[in-house]
């Protein structure tokens, strides 16, 4: 991953105020240190000072007074001996001054000879001498430049053992001073040095936290605005960069966003496992971001929908080409699991500013196009106001379906299942439909796949069961002893509570189970789901038949078909269709007709549209058939009241082929 040149200044920053922080601490400890090392040396002075002004009282003064009195009254051989006592001392420097002092502050001896000085015994310094306590201080001289070692010295002799005056010392300071400077200044270098080596692996220490920190919040960011998966944005970034687009766009430049959503995705999971899916979209975010320019943006929505930002394009043309190259590069053939495999995807454009001016007007327009694609003869579409369908999106239709299931806006038609071999009515498939107040007749498959993917699949087949449960109950009622078929999603039978829920809407419409038929959708449903299986055996248990719809095009091999007890096998519409004019399909249809009958289930025939079809059923011991040869989707009082056999085959319908393949697809 590229490194992130705001990260980089961030980083930069930090440490800039980390080295800033650490250094005044340090700078503080270093001055604090200093200082303590100044104080030591002069307390270091002022001991020494003591020390030998003691030992001048002891080895020098004191033998010379021995005799001396209280007053001082000193004889000439004392005198003659603190001369001689101290001269030597004051002759090589190191006594500056020598004076001994009376308790009244007279000065009895002097070494320059000036005894005329009275000292003021009530001075702090002197009074402490006084009463025995040697005290030393650091005096500078009147020019400022010469400082001494000031010691006040009680005076004892040998013959008293009392104190009997005190003795004035005044040692050069210099020598002194000039080690403690000497020894200061080795400590502030080692001080400095370590000051230096502590601020530095500081200063390390901090820039490598705030590497550390700057590469983590630069992941975090990249993991919080980009897809785990597939390593492209994800949509809070794709929806800031659209922003940024939008904002930066003028009148002569144009852009535009595209949703891509992979066909058939949900197969892929189901049939190979959720790796391989994983695998997948790898695979096409990796060929969609090569299949787009440099400058646009691939990014990945959410599930299998894909999205692309294109920057800058002359006009629609031009973003009609791209999405075209990337089509081609999606369907590519891919191996999955040692599987070859062809994914195609619906892709959506809205150019803007021409078709919209906000992100959000940007994505619900390119989502309208892209489901366009997925209804209709091309994958690629570009939004047009003139041609676009009302708002469909997932999040308004599931709005609008709560809506209809409380209002009373759903309602069912049934279609008939004919027993083949005496052309009778046995049941009915009932089939949902929306009356919308605004919009009109809504097709199935543009809410039902909306529905299973969230939990309101289970408000819908609660509100279908109930619905189907009591029309049964009605023309049970009139002696009509039609079975009912109701559609069930894999949702529903992922939880054993549906058992429960069945069986509860039996009772409370007073339906025999016998009389229900739940169909499962083969191409929608995992049957190696071991609670699938404990779900379906728990409803024939109860007495309620489970068919397999849609038998054919989906994944089902034999094992699962052996392991999951179905009463019924529907044969897919894609087989039947024309099934005397192709005899591929008449050969599969046979087998197929075969191999549920050894399986101990009936079979139905889906999409029986013509009398030929019909026969070749019957004779080929097909049991049920269903279709718009006899009759389309309706009411269950127009079912009952329908005369059969069926019309000749030259009438013409009263239902269109495509509503007639929108009813039995759902």
């Amino acid at each position: 991953m590229a490194t992130d040149p705001r990260s980089t200044s961030r980083a930069t920053r930090l440490f800039a105020l980390y080295a800033l922080a650490s250094l005044v601490p340090v700078t503080v400890l270093g001055a604090v240190l200093m200082h303590g090392n100044e104080s030591d040396g002069e307390r270091h002075a002022l001991e020494q000072g003591r020390a030998q002004a003691e030992v001048i009282e002891q080895m020098a003064v004191g033998p010379a007074m021995r005799g001396a009195t209280p007053d001082l009254e000193l004889t000439d051989a004392q005198r003659e001996s603190l001369w001689s006592a101290t001269d030597l001392a004051v002759f090589h420097g190191s006594v500056v001054r020598l004076r001994v002092i009376g308790f009244d502050g007279q000065v009895a001896f002097a070494d320059d000879g000036d005894e005329a000085m009275v000292y003021d015994t009530s001075a702090e310094t002197f009074a402490r001498a006084l009463e025995g306590q040697p005290v030393a201080e650091l005096v500078r001289g009147e020019d400022e430049s010469l400082t001494t070692i000031r010691v006040l010295q009680p005076i004892v002799t040998e013959s008293t053992g009392r104190s009997v005056g005190v003795l004035e010392v005044q040692l050069p300071y210099d020598d002194i001073a000039t080690t403690v400077a000497q020894n200061a200044r080795r400590g502030f270098v080692r001080l400095g040095l370590g000051l230096l080596a502590l601020y530095l692996v500081l200063a390390g220490i901090s820039w490598w936290t705030t590497r550390a920190l700057a590469r983590r919040a630069a992941d975090h960011e990249h993991l919080a605005l980009h897809d785990s998966l597939t390593g492209l944005p994800n949509r809070a970034l794709f929806r800031r960069l659209a922003e940024q687009a939008l904002s930066s766009s003028s009148p002569g430049r144009k852009g535009g966003l595209v949703l891509i959503d992979l066909n058939r995705f949900k197969e892929v999971n189901d049939t190979i496992g959720h790796h391989a899916g994983d695998e997948l979209l790898q695979i096409i975010g990796r060929r969609l971001a090569g299949a787009f320019r440099s400058d646009d943006v691939v990014a990945r929505l959410g599930g299998d929908e894909f999205a692309v930002l294109l920057r800058n394009v002359h006009d629609a043309d031009e973003a009609m080409v791209l999405l075209e190259r990337a089509r081609e590069r999606v369907r590519a053939d891919v191996v999955l699991d040692g599987i070859t495999m062809q994914i195609d995807a619906s892709l959506g454009l809205c150019v803007f500013p021409d078709d919209a001016l906000t992100v959000e007007e940007l994505l619900q327009r390119a989502d309208s196009a892209m489901y366009e694609g997925k209804r209709g003869p091309s994958n690629v579409v570009r939004y047009q106001a003139s041609t676009a369908r009302p708002d469909t999106s997932s999040l308004v239709v599931q709005r609008e379906l709560a809506e209809a299931i409380a209002e009373d806006q759903l309602f069912l038609e049934y279609q008939p299942k004919l027993a083949l071999s005496t052309r009778t009515i046995v049941g009915v498939e009932a089939l949902v439909r929306w009356q919308h107040p605004r919009r009109g007749r809504v097709a199935p498959d543009q809410f039902v796949p909306i529905a299973e993917k969230t939990q309101q699949i289970d408000q819908l087949t609660q509100w279908v069961l109930d619905a189907a449960l009591r029309d049964c109950a009605a023309w049970r009622a009139e002696g009509t002893p039609w079975t009912v078929a109701v559609n069930v999603s894999a949702r529903n039978l992922s939880s054993s509570s549906f058992v429960r829920l069945v069986t509860d809407a039996l009772a409370r419409h007073g339906v025999p189970a016998d009389q229900l038929v739940l169909e499962i959708t083969e191409t929608a449903n995992p049957f190696d789901n071991a609670t699938l299986r404990s779900v379906v055996a728990s409803l024939e248990d109860a007495g309620v038949k489970v068919s397999l719809d849609d038998f054919g095009a989906g994944v089902t091999n034999l094992a699962q078909l052996r392991t999951v007890p179905f009463s019924e096998i529907k044969i897919d519409r894609q087989f039947v269709d024309r099934l005397d004019h192709q005899p591929a399909n008449a050969a599969i249809v046979s087998s197929l007709i075969d191999l549920a009958h050894r399986l101990g289930c009936t079979v139905t025939a889906e999409g029986v549209e013509t009398a030929e079809v019909a026969e070749w059923l019957a004779a080929r011991g097909c049991d049920v058939g269903q279709g718009y040869h006899w009759m389309a989707p309706r009411p269950w009082r127009d079912v009952a009241g329908h005369v059969l056999p069926p019309p000749p085959h030259d009438e013409e319908p009263t239902m269109d082929r495509h509503d007639l393949a929108v009813s039995e697809s759902t």
